[in-house]
């Protein structure tokens, strides 16, 4: 079955690209994805699959490809959401959305899964167990998809989960894999900061909140240098200081924004208690009242050793024309929900190089122009083709 599937796979290859086309050409945001929740459901009108619309806290997507004979069941992602950027990359299908673009290649992740599942689902008879394709909404708005789609229990039944990320930080035919903790968790932090407001004339008749503010910034930046590992990884940003207002005018309030990285669990507690012991010191020493909105957005990613394990084993262990080198890749900074489904359900989440062709410094993810090397998409299908063959036992 693995070679008649890659043999299918490097037929379609023209059709990846041109759906990864279309959905770049045609970008929706996080929650607002109907029309191309409408293009992937279309796709499986009129195949011998079950197709469920509408999973969890917006359009996500589960189709279930049921094998001939008994056997695990294993979950397979892909994202769809875009991004609200301006795509400035000189591409003959550049967004026709101003000021949307898919930055991330979650355009690229759709394409891949799509014709690995209709090949799938043609090779049904030969399949032992149960795919369960997850076609995810909104992964780069928090809360995201994932956590709303593990919460249906429509997963429950799930034994491994697997997806990929295009990354370009290797040419097309590389695969990388991270164990245990891959990617960081994060949380949105706003604060606001109650004073009293006076004439810049009379600070003893006034409490000045952007002071309050100023001492805030500094401190938790401490946090980090001496209250967390310093084998470990934190991150503390204040992304906005609202406190613009007259120059001889003591600010009654100010709000300040941000967000917060960690590498796992444990750094993620340090950062929570001392972030909150320093907001309500700050009411004391200043005697100012604090507002705090403090949300954690995704988890830290942990990957299952084991099956991490799995995908380098399975992909080192093939000689493949596409996929021309599998190596071990660094912890990553950004965060990702697929984090919420490897907090229930073993699995990994590994990584396509996208770098595009005779470029030393491409733009990463996120930057208006983002751009990919299309040979990529084939190396994800083929990628995880390889790694849910071997995790059945389909060889």
């Amino acid at each position: 079955m693995k070679e008649e599937l890659m043999k299918m796979l490097e037929k379609r290859e023209d059709e990846m690209i041109e759906i990864r086309r279309y959905l770049h050409e045609h970008p929706e945001l996080s929650f607002k994805e109907e029309k191309t929740a409408a293009y992937i459901a279309d796709f499986y009108k009129g195949k011998d699959v079950e197709v469920e619309t509408n999973v969890g806290n917006g359009y996500g997507i589960i189709v279930t490809i049921k094998g001939a004979s008994e056997g695990k069941t294993i979950g397979l992602r892909a994202d769809f959401d875009a991004l609200p950027i301006t795509e400035e990359a000189g591409v003959p299908f550049k967004s026709k959305k101003e000021g949307v673009m898919h930055a991330c290649g979650h355009d690229a992740h759709t394409a891949y899964l799509l014709i690995l599942a209709d090949c799938l689902i043609q090779l049904k008879d030969q399949i032992k167990g149960t795919i369960k394709i997850i076609h995810q909404h909104a992964e780069e708005q928090p809360p995201g998809g994932a956590k709303s789609i593990m919460d249906t229990g429509k997963l429950d039944d799930v034994d491994a989960i697997f997806g990929i990320h295009i990354l370009p930080l290797a040419p097309a035919g590389t695969v990388g894999y991270h164990s245990g903790y891959s990617f960081n968790g994060r949380t949105y932090f706003k604060l606001k900061i109650q004073g009293v407001g006076g004439h810049g004339s009379s600070p003893d008749k006034a409490n000045d909140s952007i002071v309050a503010g100023a001492y805030f910034v500094t401190a938790v930046q401490t946090i980090v240098s001496r209250r967390v590992n310093p084998m470990e990884a934190g991150v503390v940003t204040i992304g906005s200081f609202d406190g613009k207002g007259t120059f001889n005018v003591i600010k009654d309030s100010i709000e300040i924004e941000g967000d917060i990285r960690y590498s796992n669990d444990q750094v993620q507690e340090v950062i929570d208690k001392e972030f909150k012991r320093i907001v309500k010191g700050l009411e004391g020493l200043f005697g100012v009242t604090c507002e705090l909105t403090y949300t954690p957005d995704y988890p830290p990613l942990y990957n299952d050793p084991e099956l991490t394990t799995l995908v380098a084993d399975t992909l080192n262990g093939i000689q493949d024309k596409d996929i021309k080198e599998v190596k071990e890749f660094p912890k990553m900074a950004p965060s990702d929900d697929f984090a919420y489904y490897l907090e229930k359900i073993p699995g990994s989440y590994f990584y396509i190089g996208c770098t595009p062709k005779g470029v030393e410094e491409p733009y990463f993810n996120h930057h208006p122009k983002f751009d990919i090397d299309e040979d990529a998409i084939l190396v994800a299908a083929k990628s995880v083709g390889y790694v849910a063959c071997r995790y059945l036992d389909m060889e």
